[in-house]
């Protein structure tokens, strides 16, 4: 027995032992393909096992295998996975992952994209798996929301409605770009991201450059950039089937398939998903189609063209109008789902407010590689607007009396107006349902050229050349029971004639901008630690109208050509102190053109503006990044001058209608901005984010106010300075805690405050100096939560996500529009309480 023992002892000792000696330690670092930079968050598995390990900022890892020989799967979103083999404790040095996308590199010439302590700019990015595993159902801009200087709110709550503000300034000036190609509207600057709502499933990079940027295009944005870098096509065969479910009816279902690369340099993805649900706020049902179809042939080494198109097709119900906080909170749905721009008709849901669009966008890339320093990148692109706004004409819609049931918020009796209107016969239809049409064409070329002259110099310049014909106008939809319509307007066409259902009224105008000009860039490595640049760009905008609608106008119906030139200089070095520690600075100033609705400040007219003026904004940023083994940080100080902001307008309606251009109003906008992010353990990542700003207007005013003939009849004063800009948080924090449950399963919770928030508010009604300051919005905080599993499912990978917004259900205003600097009279927006979503995708 006791022989028995010890060998029992002896055969545990080898046993134990061997299992030691069989253990490797391997190590190495992974890098990103496209900008040559660390991939921190890359996933390594021993094959056939779930044993793995991740990234850290520096893109290094360290794994323990319990074999002496195998090999390592290397993973990550947007990548081409790659098998490497390991034999006992091995360092595998530096790992290249190559973008799973065949032409991105024409792209990311073009778009510009900036690289972490080389481009002297402040940037956040935002890659495929994050978006995947926190967008939700939240509108798209909302992914950013935990980016220093970003504000974003859904406004009335509709599909495809939300607004994103960077360090206080609208999307108006902020250059929204997709794979490099400008989407913000040619007339007004804005963005419509009801128009994108399928991005969240085909974007590969999401990347804010807060202040000057690093955007090769002609005209400069005064907030920053946010750059959408979509997927292109997949080197690799295969694809995905998904499906989500959310509150309030939502679903949303899809696929996507690749071809994969083949012999003959080919290759094609297709994506389509469709989309409906109830909306969160009362009366604002959506439904969808999203598309992307991308294509891809390499010509030979030094030729590859690809192609790519996609749009989504949507209709939405909208709280358009706004309420008071009591009138919002004496409703059965509350003040977060409540809304009075719906109601019922023949026993169905029906919209007061209602948008319908379809925007798709093409673009035929060229990737000529002329030698091994050199290459240019050229994108044809093409867009193709059509769709509206709906709107009603009368006094009845919305109002008290036609209201089922009680006064207020209760939905609209569209049965009653019908009753009425079928009464009045030969009078006609009292009030109708029309739409704000809106359709357009735009084309443009956008080409770079790139050459590295040597192994410290690198130049690239090109053209950015863009047309655009916009045509608006009212249309007849529903006469709601009645025989026929008659336009109030008398200065219209229409006035005086039976207006039919897809009959013209009140306005019928085109907006045409022609848009080109040059940029050039240089970039110079003084030494390994010092980069600097300096860029400059120069433009013409040329604007004209055409007038179809108002019958005052004699002889032509176009407007006089009026062109304004635009330029801008910017430059900025990057100094790595060392491993760790960096600093930068940028400096810039440009000169903006106004955009084409304040050169033509009446949309039934052809007279320009004579008192039109380009606006000048000078920027300059200071910041520091550190980059450690388990820490990531960044502070960046800004000051941006906005100087001969141009804010145009109307006053009055009809014949009394009169129109105002402020000239000479100056804002200034500065503020300190910071973000961390830090891997605690190795399963535990916190990240954070602290943005204080201050940002006040800095100028009193006056301006002429001109009747429709363009002479003077009056003077407004405002008294605007040192009054705070309204409409968004000038004081933003966030919190995260990611903590991975495996290799590839993780929670998260988010939490995100913002304070310092004044409602927005008609600067033109500012006439009087001891006017009370505007209403401040009481401040709120929000907290997300969300869980990420992969598992197989037979042959194949699946993803379950789960995610639930606003946790804690918690009531707050997210927009309001001031009326005399009380909370009783402001009218609001209440943001969405709690939501909740549930997604499965399963890969092929």
């Amino acid at each position: 027995m006791k022989k028995f023992n010890h060998f029992l002892c002896i055969a545990v000792l080898t046993l134990f032992s061997t299992a030691i000696y069989a253990q490797s330690t391997i190590k190495g670092k992974i890098i990103d393909g496209d900008m040559n930079s660390p991939l921190p968050g890359a996933n390594i598995v021993v094959k056939g096992t779930t044993t793995g390990a991740t990234t850290n900022f520096d893109g290094n890892f360290t794994l323990t295998a319990e074999s002496n020989s195998g090999e390592i799967v290397i993973s990550y979103v947007g990548y081409v996975t790659q098998t490497v083999p390991y034999s006992g404790n091995t360092d595998l040095g530096t790992i290249t992952l190559l973008s799973s996308n065949v032409g991105l590199d024409e792209i990311m010439i073009v778009a510009s994209v900036a690289v972490d302590r080389k481009t002297p700019v402040a940037v956040s990015t935002v890659k495929a798996a994050d978006i995947e595993l926190k967008l939700g159902t939240q509108e798209f801009p909302e992914i950013l929301k935990s980016t220093p200087g970003v504000y974003v709110t859904r406004q009335g709550g509709g599909y495809g409605d939300s607004r994103i503000n960077l360090r206080g300034f609208n999307s108006e000036n902020v250059a929204v770009m997709i794979n490099g190609v400008p989407v913000n509207d040619m007339e007004n600057g804005a963005v419509y991201w009801s128009n994108w709502a399928g991005l969240g499933d085909v974007t590969s990079t999401m990347q804010v450059q807060r202040g000057l940027g690093a955007s090769k295009v002609a005209v400069a944005s005064v907030g920053g950039t946010i750059n959408i870098i979509t997927k292109t096509t997949d080197a690799e065969k295969g694809g995905n089937i998904m499906s989500s479910i959310a509150n309030d009816g939502y679903l949303k279902y899809g696929m996507t398939y690749s071809t994969g690369l083949n012999d003959n340099g080919f290759a094609a993805t297709v994506s389509a998903s469709k989309i409906s649900g109830d909306g969160y706020v009362d009366g604002t049902e959506f439904s969808g189609y999203n598309y992307f179809v991308s294509l891809s042939q390499q010509i030979n080494d030094a030729h590859r063209l690809s192609f790519t198109a996609f749009g989504a097709q949507q209709q939405h119900g909208q709280r358009f109008n706004r309420s008071t906080i009591a009138e919002l909170k004496d409703t059965d749905s509350g003040p977060q789902k409540a809304n009075k721009d719906w109601g019922y008709k023949n026993g169905e849901v029906y919209h007061q407010s209602y948008n319908f669009y379809h925007k798709p966008q093409m673009s035929l890339n060229h990737l000529w590689n002329i030698n091994d320093e050199s290459a240019l990148s050229t994108a044809f692109y093409a867009s193709f607007g059509s769709g509206g706004g709906r709107r009603d004409e009368g006094s009845k819609i919305g109002s008290d009396e036609y209201r089922i049931g009680s006064t207020g918020l209760t939905p609209i009796d569209f049965d009653k107006v019908i009753a009425e209107n079928r009464a009045n016969g030969v009078n006609g239809s009292s009030d109708i349902i029309s739409s704000s049409r809106n359709s357009h064409e735009w084309y443009g070329i956008l080409s770079t050229y790139k050459n590295r002259i040597n192994d410290n110099l690198t130049i690239s310049g090109g053209f950015d050349g863009r047309y655009y014909i916009g045509s608006h106008w009212y249309e007849v939809d529903d006469l709601l029971g009645g025989e026929f319509f008659l336009d109030n307007e008398t200065d219209t066409f229409a006035f005086g004639k039976p207006l039919q259902v897809g009959d013209k009224y009140n306005k019928d105008y085109d907006g045409v901008v022609n848009r080109y000009g040059l940029f050039g860039q240089a970039e110079y490595q003084v030494t390994e630690a010092i980069n600097v640049f300096v860029a400059a760009d120069v433009s013409n905008s040329n604007y004209k109208q055409r007038e179809y609608m108002n019958n005052t106008i004699v002889g032509s119906r176009e407007s006089e050509a009026v062109n304004f030139t635009g330029y801008g200089i910017k430059g900025g070095g990057n100094y790595n102190l060392d491993m760790n520690n960096n600093v930068f600075v940028n400096v810039g100033y440009f000169s903006k053109a106004p955009f084409l609705d304040d050169v033509f400040l009446d949309e039934d007219g052809i007279i320009p503006n004579e008192d039109a003026v380009n606006e000048k904004v000078f920027s300059a940023e200071l910041g520091y990044g550190f980059r450690g083994e388990k820490l990531s940080a960044n502070v960046n100080v800004y000051y941006t001058q906005w100087l001969d902001k141009s804010l145009g307008g109307s006053i009055g309606t009809g014949e009394d209608l009169f129109f105002y251009n402020l000239q000479g109003i100056d804002a200034l906008h500065q503020g300190i901005e910071i973000d961390f992010r830090y891997r605690a353990f190795e399963n535990l990542t916190i990240t954070g984010m602290a943005s204080l700003g201050d940002w006040q207007w800095k100028s009193n005013v006056t301006s002429d106010i001109r009747d429709q003939s363009g002479d003077i009849i009056d003077v407004v004063e405002v008294y605007a300075e040192d009054l705070k800009v309204g409409d968004v948080a000038q004081t933003t924090f966030a919190l995260g805690v990611d903590y991975k449950l495996a290799a590839k399963s993780n929670v998260f919770v988010d939490y995100n405050f913002a304070g310092d928030n004044y409602s927005s508010y008609d600067v033109t009604n500012r006439g009087s100096s001891d006017l009370p300051d505007v209403w401040e919005l009481p401040d709120f905080g929000l907290f997300d939560a969300g869980i990420r599993h992969t598992f197989e499912m037979g042959s194949f990978d699946a993803t379950l996500m789960g995610k639930i917004n606003n946790v804690f259900n918690t009531e707050y205003v997210s927009d309001a529009n001031d009326l005399d600097g009380t909370a009783s009279a402001a009218q609001v927006y209440f943001g969405p309480g709690r939501t909740y979503s549930v997604g499965l995708k399963v890969n092929f």
